[in-house]
């Protein structure tokens, strides 16, 4: 399923804006639609309304500064806090330091982390797991 996503997301990147691999960018950037970081970014990135827009940022993108978009796909690294209201991608050869909220994640082994994560509730329609306890007293 998610690597139906990720196709997804990599498709509405490259129709997007990019900012090339040897790009340093210092301000705050504010966009619609997608995004795609292969520089780096000295500054917060977020979308218009903080509810839509995909970020993807490449092996070699790099971002010092907070991230508030809807869907983030993470290759390269984020130094800053990290709100994807409905899901975060971390790629194997991702490096987040700072902490991720998020709704939906999928995270790589090899995807580093040096922060906390932490969930919002689940988007409606997708069933909350029950903890461990209750599963079990349901399972006898």
């Amino acid at each position: 399923m998610f690597a139906k996503v990720d196709k997804e997301h990599a498709r509405l990147a490259a129709a997007g804006t990019l900012i090339g691999a040897g790009t340093v960018l210092s301000g705050d950037i504010v966009f619609s639609g997608a995004l795609r970081i292969d520089g780096e970014v000295r500054g917060n990135v977020r979308t218009r309304d903080a509810r839509s827009g995909t970020l993807v940022i490449g092996e070699r993108g790099r971002i010092e500064g907070d991230v508030n978009v809807a869907r983030l796909v993470v290759h390269g690294v984020v130094t800053g806090r990290v709100d994807a209201c409905e899901l975060v991608q971390l790629r194997a050869t991702a490096r987040i330091d700072c902490d991720v909220v998020y709704t939906l994640a999928e995270i790589d082994p090899g995807a580093v982390v040096s922060g906390q994560l932490l969930q919002n509730a689940p988007p409606r329609g997708v069933p909350a797991e029950s903890p461990p306890a209750q599963a079990e007293a349901q399972n006898p």
